[in-house]
């Protein structure tokens, strides 16, 4: 009874919080800004399609080269929302932003009909004129117009030491108390790859906090073809050294590989390396593909026993990136996916009861989500364009309303890692960041050596000499 009562205390506290939001903000101006009053370069303007507000609106981004900059007048320098009237009638589409001469992450137009409008989410912004550009991303879309309004500051969050798994291990349980501790105070440092990790220290003194991992050798279908893996005792090494475990699996597909010179066996996680329908395989638990599934994740349940009982905790991140669909877990659209994950919960947690997993999704959209019960931390992966240390606040943000800020919330993957002054300032709270590796951390474009050492020395970031003990904290 107590726990559903504070349950219920916090969310009355989100809508009482949302509530207040929404009638001081109607106190605040709303400023338009029309698209078409810009500087246009290699775009037009055009009032062909029907809705627009002003004059009309741009069009023809179909070129690397096509941009639309807007003069943004603020009234005093301060976090406004964005903003941006658009239409999108070729599918989902994105634009690369930049704010005042400097990347700043990208917004997402999903498909429309007519004209409509987006919350781009939160930009601090000079008093008087802020520059604003659009470049071309992926393209086929139309810009109407941008308005601002100035944004309240976030509300304290709400997050419990509570986990989905009914017999979570102590360690889970003190790895979770402790990031949530740190919510907001500060981000732990990631990298993927033990071997990356290393790299970071040689070159720039310190070990990350945190480094992911992947069972992807471990998949059935792979071993049948001569793969070995020793993840699991680069795991131990890491665990030894006081370091924080995320894992993911690139789980290849349990049958129907393509393998050819194309598309040969080893890509069989993508949607294009197989002809393995899930949609059809969990339509039908008496089927050869739903029994294939459930030994794939039998075979990846020892694994994950051996960390149980070794009493390492697992920030675990299964069918990840499922909303892109470029991975055939999420080929067949979200009922599968979501389907999916449960089925891979279940059997983890109630016919293998491993209980050290923290259980993490990795998707923003609602129509993915699978649900709280079954979810701790939520996240996704970010690659904005070289050189971009934006904190990637918008995606932030519709995570943050996704869970109504009751669980967590996690940057997973990513190429440029955030500006951690960025991330202050606008009280952009990732638990932690993980850097993929090779030219992500090695060309100096995707992040400059300056930057990592910034990162690395920032106050902050933590990075693992400035872990406390984690793992001595223990619960009833």
């Amino acid at each position: 009874m107590k726990k559903t009562f504070i349950i219920t205390v916090a969310s009355i506290m989100t809508l009482v919080a949302i509530t207040i939001w929404f009638f001081v903000n109607q106190e605040q101006p709303i400023y338009t800004f029309e698209a078409e009053n810009g500087i246009l370069q290699g775009v037009t303007t055009s009032q062909e399609v029907t809705g627009f507000s002003g004059s009309g609106y741009v069009t023809g981004f179909d070129q690397s080269e096509n941009s639309l900059s807007m003069t943004i007048t603020a009234p005093k320098e301060d976090m406004y929302q964005l903003w941006t009237g658009y239409n999108g009638p070729h599918g989902n589409k994105n634009s690369r932003l930049m704010l005042n001469d400097q990347p700043f992450g990208e917004v997402k137009f999903p498909p429309t009909l007519t004209f409509s409008e987006i919350n781009y989410g939160r930009v601090k912004l000079n008093k008087g004129a802020n520059q604003l550009k659009f470049t071309m991303g992926w393209g086929w879309y139309d810009i109407d117009y941008v308005k601002i309004q100035s944004a309240p500051s976030r509300e304290d969050h709400q997050i419990e030491n509570t986990l989905v798994s009914p017999n979570a291990s102590e360690e889970a349980l003190s790895l979770h108390r402790f990031l949530v501790d740190q919510y907001g105070e500060s981000i732990l440092s990631g990298q993927q790859t033990l071997l990356h990790a290393l790299e970071i220290q040689e070159k720039y003194g310190k070990l990350p906090a945190m480094v992911g991992f992947d069972l992807i050798e471990y998949s059935p279908t792979r071993v049948q073809r001569g793969s070995d893996s020793k993840e699991v005792e680069n795991i131990f090494q890491w665990h030894d050294l006081g370091g924080i475990t995320t894992l993911a699996w690139h789980w290849n597909a349990p049958t129907d590989l393509i393998d050819t010179d194309e598309q040969p066996w080893y890509r069989g996680f993508y949607t294009e390396g197989t002809t393995f329908d899930i949609e059809k395989a969990l339509a039908n638990p008496d089927s050869e593909q739903y029994q294939l599934l459930l030994s794939d994740i039998d075979a990846i349940a020892k694994q994950l026993k051996r960390l149980q009982d070794a009493h390492i905790p697992v920030l675990w991140r299964p069918l990840h990136e499922a909303e892109g669909e470029w991975f055939w877990w999420g080929a067949k659209g979200p009922e599968p996916a979501k389907k999916l994950y449960r089925l891979l919960y279940d059997r983890l947690t109630n016919v293998h009861h491993i209980n050290n997993l923290i259980w993490i999704w990795n998707s923003e959209s609602p129509e993915w989500y699978p649900g709280d019960d079954v979810v701790d931390i939520v996240s996704v992966d970010s690659y904005p364009p070289a050189g971009d240390y934006s904190p990637i606040d918008n995606r932030y943000d519709n995570l943050v309303e996704l869970v109504q800020d009751r669980k967590l919330v996690a940057l997973t993957e990513n190429g440029p890692i955030p500006d951690p002054d960025l991330l202050q300032d606008y009280q952009t709270h990732w638990s932690w960041f993980c850097t993929w590796g090779e030219h992500f951390i090695q060309d100096g474009l995707q992040n400059s050596q300056e930057h990592i050492q910034q990162i690395y020395d920032h106050p902050y970031v933590l990075t693992l000499d400035e872990l406390p003990d984690w793992k001595t904290s223990r619960f009833p």
